[in-house]
C-alpha cells in the first residue's frame, strides 16, 4: 500500500514529530511518499505483526522509526488504546482495500 504523506495546504512546510498506527489484519508493505516534511523531525510508524515500511530515497528515514505491534482487533479498542497511548487521535481511517492513501498533516 502506498501511503502518501503531506501537509495541508496553510502549512508550507510540515515540522512536527508524528505517530502513524497503520494496522491491517494481513501483513502489508507500507510504501512512504513524502512531500514537504521536514527532515530531521522525530516519526514514528506502528505497524502490525509482519508488516514493514519502505521509505523512498533521501533522508526521512533517518528521523523515522518503525516498530511491529500487537494492536487491539477492534477499531473502537484500537481508537482507546491510542488516545490512552498518546493522548490525541487528530485521525482515524478505516479502509477495506485500497493501494493508496493520502494523509494530510498539518495543525
Amino acid at each position: 500500500v502506498m501511503l502518501h504523506l503531506n501537509p495541508i495546504s496553510s502549512v508550507h512546510i510540515h515540522q512536527k514529530p508524528l505517530v502513524f498506527l497503520l494496522n491491517s489484519p494481513l501483513p502489508l508493505v507500507w510504501k512512504l511518499k513524502t512531500e514537504r516534511l521536514a527532515p530531521g523531525i522525530r516519526r514514528v510508524f506502528l505497524v502490525s505483526l509482519g508488516s514493514v515500511v519502505q521509505f523512498e530515497k533521501g533522508n526521512f528515514s533517518l528521523s523515522a522509526e518503525t516498530e511491529e505491534k500487537v494492536f487491539p482487533e477492534k477499531n473502537e479498542h484500537l481508537l482507546q488504546w491510542a488516545q490512552k497511548e498518546y493522548g490525541a487521535v487528530t485521525s482515524f481511517t478505516e479502509l477495506k482495500i485500497s493501494r493508496n492513501i493520502y494523509i494530510k498533516v498539518g495543525e
